[in-house]
C-alpha cells in the first residue's frame, strides 16, 4: 500500500466511524424527542456511512476479507442505535414502575 493510499483509506475510515456515530446521535434524539428533521438527518448520515463503505470496498488496496467486514459493519450500524434505543427503553420502564 503506498503513502497515499494509505491516507486515503485512513481518512475514509475514519470518516465511516464519524457518520456511524453521528447517524446513532440524530436516530436518538430523533426518536426520542419525535422530529423528523433529526431523522431525516440521521438518515443522511447512515447514507454517508454506507457509501464510505462501499468506497472503502472499491477503491482500497486492502485485503478482500477487510473490506468485507467494513461492508457488514456498516450494515450492522443500521440496527444498532434502533435495538439500543428498544433496550434502554425497556429496561427504564420497569424502574418507573
Amino acid at each position: 500500500m503506498t503513502p497515499e493510499a494509505l491516507i486515503r483509506t485512513t481518512l475514509m475510515m475514519g470518516l465511516l466511524v464519524a457518520a456511524g456515530g453521528a447517524w446513532a446521535l440524530l436516530y436518538c434524539l430523533g426518536r426520542t424527542r419525535a422530529r423528523s428533521d433529526l431523522m431525516h438527518a440521521a438518515l443522511g448520515c447512515y447514507a454517508v456511512a454506507l457509501g464510505l463503505a462501499i468506497a472503502i470496498g472499491i477503491y482500497s488496496p486492502l485485503a478482500i476479507g477487510w473490506k468485507l467486514l467494513i461492508l457488514a459493519s456498516a450494515l450492522a450500524y443500521a440496527g444498532i442505535p434502533p435495538v439500543t434505543l428498544r433496550y434502554l427503553r425497556k429496561t427504564h420502564e420497569g424502574e418507573e414502575a
